[in-house]
């Protein structure tokens, strides 16, 4: 008896995994598109959280997955990817890039490249959101002027480890991993494994076997 309910919630998952998988694709389409996202193919399970200003540019490769829905990576801390673009900001993300759960805030420049694997909960950030004036930060427009932006460029083939933080002006090199829970403030040169709060170098990524 408790194998035969378990294949029948086998089938209903199985079944219920289908009708969601069909939802989630319309829905995001719908996301993207009215948002003047530029796009091609995609997967999406769950639908994610999009918001491009209307002087924003996003920019998505072919074969882009994203994982939206708990069911779809239970890896904890759960919640939708974000997709960011405010002011005149531009955000590209190549060809066969992947995400969970993942924050991308665009003020100024991001670009993400082919065969990028960005880890569940995963941050970028091109902006300190505020000034770190303290006197600016009493001014609305004092703050805003001030708040300090710069590109964040990672690289084909890079893998950012879960939990990760990528903050303004950095460039994360080709091949290169970042470690689970790192904080990255400076450039990571290409094939390297850094990790840590300040992220920081451990080892090429030749020397993993």
């Amino acid at each position: 008896m408790r194998k035969f309910i378990f294949k029948i919630f086998k089938v209903y998952k199985y079944m219920l995994n289908l009708v969601l998988n069909i939802s989630d694709h319309i829905a995001t389409y719908l996301v993207l598109y009215s948002n003047n996202a530029e796009f091609s193919t995609f997967v999406s399970k769950g639908i994610p959280k999009v918001n491009i200003s209307s002087e924003g540019i996003c920019l998505i490769g072919e074969n882009f997955r994203m994982n939206n829905r708990e069911l779809s990576n239970p890896i904890g801390r759960f919640h939708r990817c974000s997709i960011i673009v405010s002011g005149e900001g531009q955000l590209t993300i190549g060809n066969n890039v992947g995400m969970s759960s993942t924050g991308l805030v665009c003020h100024h420049k991001i670009v993400i490249g082919d065969n990028v694997r960005i880890g569940g909960n995963v941050v970028i950030y091109d902006t300190d959101f505020h000034s770190l004036n303290a006197e600016d930060r009493l001014n609305l427009q004092k703050d805003q002027l001030h708040t300090k932006k710069a590109p964040v460029i990672i690289q084909d083939n890079v893998f950012v480890g879960a939990h990760s933080t990528i903050l303004k002006g950095v460039t994360v090199g080709e091949n290169s991993v970042i470690g689970a829970c790192s904080v990255v403030t400076k450039d990571v040169p290409p094939n390297e494994i850094w990790a840590g709060n300040p992220a920081k170098f451990l080892k090429t990524t030749q020397n993993t076997l």
